[in-house]
């Protein structure tokens, strides 16, 4: 059974209401252009698909539940599979992986790992595009961190310029659990993840990745 996230209720249910009344005046002014409102009316459905599209939230829970694996926070594609020197919290070099989110993936955003919230902070920024290098640290962003005791991994959620609504739930403190949600990012934009460099990466570059199913990296 198809799902939406609740994020989109209000979105679509506005959606819905300016479209019927569209396709209602129309009615109201020309009830004999049957080929017009046949056109707006289809049109209308498209425009209503494509909105819907961007709220589903399929129903994905993990194969294994493992901390040794560290899960796709995001569906989109790998574009960044570097060590870079992280500076917001560790202070210290990472492996970090960045998955771009187009308007046609999966929005939600699904915990990778089990653990606690040891850092959470909001970063008002810009919005320059996605794959733009310097999105990562001036975009609108949030960064979290959470650690399992043996080790701790970053996600950060980017804005880019589409997306200027960054949605997290998660608060210092808190314990989650792999795989569940923890965000949404509307209409598609960047997942960044900083992990420890011994981390195994089991992606490539230009992968496409589906949230809490394909395995981006081992931890031992």
């Amino acid at each position: 059974m198809l799902k939406f996230h609740k994020e989109g209720i209000k979105i679509m249910t506005g959606t819905i209401l300016i479209l019927l009344t569209v396709n209602a005046l129309l009615y109201w002014f020309e009830p004999f252009n049957t080929r017009l409102q046949w056109i707006i009316g289809l049109f209308s459905a498209f425009i209503f698909f494509l909105v819907a599209q961007f709220f589903r939230n399929p129903n994905r829970e993990v194969h294994v539940a493992d901390n040794n694996l560290i899960y796709a926070p995001a569906d989109g594609k790998i574009v960044v599979i570097e060590e870079a020197q992280e500076n917001e919290y560790f202070g210290d070099k990472r492996m970090q992986v960045s998955i771009f989110m187009s308007p046609m993936n999966v929005h939600v955003n699904r915990n990778p790992i089990s653990g606690t919230v040891n850092y959470f902070k909001y970063h008002p920024g810009k919005y320059l595009v996605a794959w733009h290098p310097k999105s990562s640290s001036e975009n609108e962003r949030t960064t979290v961190v959470v650690g399992n005791g043996d080790f701790e991994i970053m996600m950060r959620q980017i804005a880019g310029a589409l997306a200027k609504r960054i949605v997290n739930y998660l608060e210092e403190g808190e314990e989650v659990l792999q795989g569940k949600d923890f965000g949404f990012i509307k209409f598609g934009s960047r997942v960044d993840l900083f992990l420890p460099l011994n981390a195994k990466i089991e992606v490539d570059l230009n992968q496409k990745v589906k949230g809490n199913r394909t395995v981006i990296a081992r931890l031992t």
